[in-house]
């Protein structure tokens, strides 16, 4: 039996978040066409609204529907700092984490030679820009403990050190809570190397 070519595309559509593969694809299309049409309704309409109305922010370049964001435009932060992250996912763990109370540039990526991503394309020159605003006293980079984010923090801090800012870079080492019998040694071996008066 041959598949509609309309399913077909759109085992094919799905294929395209990550982490899904052909038969994952082809269960949620199953699925959304035999037991949820109003989830596969609301799905295609909340898809096509989010691609009509969410943008870049001017000035942080996460993701909003206004020229510029939320946390960009609120006057309760400190306007003096700059967290640079590579993701929204990443900037919304730093906002659960409730421990950070200034502005955002986000990345969307990291620098990866071996995949064609460059500094161009993690828009590194908006975030010196950005940075050098005039009210940015300090940009700390949190970027992910990858070779990937190490290469990104390095690239962008030394960018930045050489126009005179101020960048740090957030810690890494042991987790809160966490037993050292179950920490893997490069982790320990950060830590060990960070460690801080007591």
């Amino acid at each position: 039996m041959k598949t509609p070519s309309s399913l077909e595309e759109l085992i094919e559509a799905l294929r395209c978040l990550p982490g899904v593969g052909p038969k994952s694809a082809q269960r949620m299309a199953f699925h959304l066409l035999q037991r949820d049409h109003p989830g596969a309704l609301r799905l295609g309409t909340a898809l096509g609204q989010a691609l009509a109305r969410v943008r870049h922010c001017e000035k942080c370049n996460n993701f909003t529907e206004q020229a510029v964001c939320e946390i960009c435009s609120s006057p309760r932060r400190d306007q003096t700092l700059l967290c640079v992250v590579e993701t929204p996912a990443d900037l919304l763990m730093m906002e659960q984490a409730q421990a950070y109370n200034g502005l955002y540039f986000v990345l969307m990526g990291r620098l990866s030679p071996l995949d064609g991503i460059g500094p161009k394309d993690i828009h590194l020159d908006r975030l010196v820009k950005r940075a050098l605003d005039g009210t940015v006293k300090e940009t700390i980079l949190a970027t992910n403990f990858t070779v990937e984010g190490e290469a990104t923090a390095h690239y962008a801090g030394e960018l930045l050190a050489a126009r005179g800012m101020k960048v740090t870079r957030i810690a890494s080492g042991v987790p809160v809570g966490g037993e050292l019998e179950h920490v893997d040694s490069g982790t320990l071996a950060q830590a060990v190397i960070e460690r801080r008066p007591a």
